[in-house]
């Protein structure tokens, strides 16, 4: 796990770099570890207002250009939790260390408590996510851009399912919506 830490480490880093920096900070110290849940970490409680200090923190990595991108960090911190958003043109490496497999990729992803979070997953999910820890989910995807879900609201909303992968690249539908 140490080892993991430190390669994602360096990827956030290198992505930081790549951008002309990060919102915050991205030192190994602070690196999310997203190969294993945190035991301790408490589940997201429905949303009263303004996240409390003990929310969830979700760490995402977005493109500084992308409004439905900007959309779901919104909708996650309307929905009860605290986001750390770091603008990057260069995701593709902190997917790779969180193990989200190629198909399941979308725009922007998140880290909260040990799991990846890609895409425009439904907070109400992710809080079920973080209730149930499902043994072996390594994270949530909503694949591709489906108008409908959260950040990307339009006229004639999708179908659309959303994924639970393995760090070794399985996937099973966790909801459907």
């Amino acid at each position: 796990m140490t080892s993991f830490r430190t390669a994602l480490a360096c990827v956030l880093a290198a992505s930081a770099a790549a951008c002309g920096g990060a919102s915050s900070d991205t030192s190994p110290k602070a690196a999310p570890d997203a190969a294993a849940p945190a035991a301790a970490a408490p589940a997201a409680a429905a949303p009263s207002g303004a996240p409390s200090a003990d929310a969830p923190l979700v760490v995402v990595y977005k493109d500084p250009n992308c409004g439905c991108c900007n959309k779901w960090v919104d909708h996650m911190r309307q929905n009860g939790f605290r986001v750390e958003a770091h603008d990057t043109s260069s995701v593709d490496g902190i997917k790779d260390a969180a193990h989200v497999p190629a198909a399941a990729r979308s725009c922007h992803i998140g880290l909260v408590n040990g799991y990846a979070i890609e895409g425009h997953v439904p907070a109400e999910t992710v809080r079920r996510l973080l209730r149930e820890r499902p043994a072996g989910v390594a994270g949530l995807a909503v694949p591709g851009m489906v108008t409908g879900s959260p950040g990307m609201e339009g006229p004639n909303p999708q179908r659309y399912d959303v994924i639970a992968f393995t760090r070794d690249g399985q996937t099973s539908v966790y909801e459907k919506h």
